[in-house]
């Protein structure tokens, strides 16, 4: 998605769309987290691509993870995010989004 445009980026932000529709219908249900009321291996994994979408959402101008068409996952994400361990170690994101945009100016710019 970082280096898609026109119909390449249509069918990339259809693609990331399809990933979050499957996660939100199957798979966390009423639980807090993936493995329950505790933060597990998968909650890690979907936490780093939730994190990036969020920062390639402000990078490339789209947005992805909205909280009224992705509820569950979304609720899931901010508790994720809560958690002392995670939140004090997650990147800062707007300084990670300051140096993608700079980044993916200048692989335009060569391109």
């Amino acid at each position: 998605m970082f280096f898609s445009t026109g119909q390449d980026l249509e069918n990339a932000v259809k693609a990331a769309l399809e990933m979050l529709q499957t996660v939100e219908k199957h798979g966390l249900g009423e639980k807090k987290f993936f493995n329950g009321d505790n933060i597990g291996l998968a909650d890690l994994a979907f936490g780093a691509i939730a994190y990036w979408l969020q920062v390639l959402e402000d990078v490339m101008g789209v947005k992805l993870f909205e909280s009224h068409k992705f509820p569950s996952w979304h609720e899931w994400f901010e508790n994720s995010r809560k958690v002392p361990v995670i939140e004090e170690n997650l990147p800062n994101q707007h300084e990670m989004v300051i140096a993608f945009k700079r980044r993916q100016e200048t692989l335009v710019t060569f391109a």
